[in-house]
């Protein structure tokens, strides 16, 4: 039974929502107990749970009678609750703050949205199955927000500036989602490495992110 400072992340690695949540938690150097929970793993769908998250989904961050649901307000919270000189990822000052969280705010609604369903045809759907015309709007659909994100980093280390931040946990996850399908799974579909293009401050941005320790279990999964 959970006491009132454990813990306790529910939801499956497989999911780039919970894999935010948990790099958070590793970069603070919480100590916590993550539960499989979705899809194949069920849980989700039981009463107790959905008492806890009406939504049915992952993650979700229970600590003593308190609990959290939506994986970049887990990020903010856990940042907000548990940062101390050593580990500092969430601002003090406010418009530093709402910068991070504008950069989090634009991976969930604009950039997961763009490369959502390439992701879904190409690592979640059966060969047979899956729509080349889907996957290449997906592509083109991203294409400029990854040039975007390029932009803003050539002039800033990580996402808030000269340090690593909250901000760079939830775009980190989801260029680990985009790289993984950066192979020759786009070239079977008619999208060449050409199209993708190189964006140099993307890539040197993710392997300063895949470089930390916290960022393993994480970064370094295979796409499910």
């Amino acid at each position: 039974m959970a006491d009132d400072t454990t813990i306790r992340l529910w939801g499956r690695i497989s999911s780039l929502n919970v894999r935010k949540a948990v790099w958070a938690a590793q970069e603070l150097g919480l100590d916590f107990q993550r539960t499989d929970a979705g899809a194949a793993y069920g849980v989700t769908t039981t009463p107790e749970y959905q008492s806890k998250n009406p939504n049915g989904l992952v993650p979700l961050l229970e600590i003593g009678d308190f609990t959290l649901w939506e994986s970049n307000t887990i990020v903010r919270y856990l940042c907000a609750r548990y940062s101390n000189t050593e580990h500092n990822f969430y601002p003090a000052e406010l418009e530093p703050r709402f910068d991070a969280e504008r950069w989090m705010d634009w991976q969930q609604t604009t950039f997961n949205r763009a490369g959502g369903p390439a992701f879904l045809q190409l690592v979640r759907t059966a060969a047979e199955a899956r729509n080349a015309d889907v996957i290449q709007q997906s592509v083109s659909a991203t294409e400029p927000l990854l040039a975007l994100l390029d932009k803003h980093l050539q002039s800033h280390a990580y996402m808030g500036g000269d340090s690593f931040g909250m901000a760079d946990i939830p775009l980190g996850c989801e260029m680990h989602r985009w790289w993984g399908m950066r192979t020759a799974q786009f070239d079977a579909y008619g999208v060449t490495r050409q199209e993708l293009q190189a964006f140099p401050n993307v890539q040197r941005w993710f392997g300063q992110l895949q470089q930390r320790p916290a960022s393993r279990g994480v970064l370094d999964v295979t796409l499910s």
